[in-house]
């Protein structure tokens, strides 16, 4: 993942002010995953005024997001335990946040297929931070397995969440993300098998 995306330089500015406090990184990716927690109450609570909620803790659960590891790289706090923490952070978030809004859309004209699409969207983003994971400890380093490009990493379409909330656009997002994450999973999944393949081959070549 990049630390120099479009997002992380609107908040540079905010976050260099907390590297002379005693605010840690560890402490903004708890506020990180509270909100994110919170998000995923507002929009599992459902009705037209909960998703406006919701939106508006999702966008603060992602500055946070990005906050932490701009103050660990300011402070040269980095850590292994504090880049687990993030990740755990990011994907209970975003599990919650899927499976929050599809309980949120149980009245709706999905029904209760809504909580089920929620679920497999949820689980599947699960899935993909874990291989994604697995995947970058193949990686040489320096190379990550999101994509990054133009000052965009793949994580910044989350930010869209809240204005497709507060557009009333949470039911085509849900079933997009019902599709489209576990495709994302399974081309991972691939990915991460393609890798371990070419570790084998070349251990067995070197072996030689």
């Amino acid at each position: 993942m990049s630390h120099d995306t479009w997002s992380h330089r609107m908040i540079v500015p905010a976050v260099r002010p907390l590297a002379r406090t005693p605010i840690t990184p560890n402490q903004l990716t708890a506020a990180r995953l509270a909100f994110g927690i919170a998000a995923a109450y507002a929009f599992a609570a459902g009705g037209p005024d909960w998703p406006l909620a919701g939106g508006g803790l999702w966008i603060a659960s992602m500055v946070f997001d990005r906050a932490d590891g701009i103050l660990a790289r300011l402070t040269g706090k980095t850590s292994a335990w504090g880049h687990k923490f993030d990740l755990f952070a990011d994907f209970t978030s975003t599990t919650l946040l899927l499976i929050g809004i599809g309980i949120g859309l149980r009245d709706g004209a999905l029904g209760q297929w809504a909580p089920v699409l929620g679920a497999v969207a949820g689980l599947s983003v699960a899935a993909i931070f874990a291989l994604v994971y697995r995947i970058d400890t193949l990686l040489p380093a320096g190379r990550s397995a999101v994509p990054s490009a133009a000052g965009f990493d793949a994580d910044d379409v989350l930010f869209a969440v809240a204005p497709i909330a507060w557009l009333g656009w949470l039911q085509p997002f849900l079933i997009a993300a019902a599709v489209g994450a576990p495709l994302a999973a399974v081309s991972a999944l691939a990915i991460l098998a393609a890798l371990r393949r070419a570790q084998r081959s070349n251990t067995v070549v070197g072996s030689e």
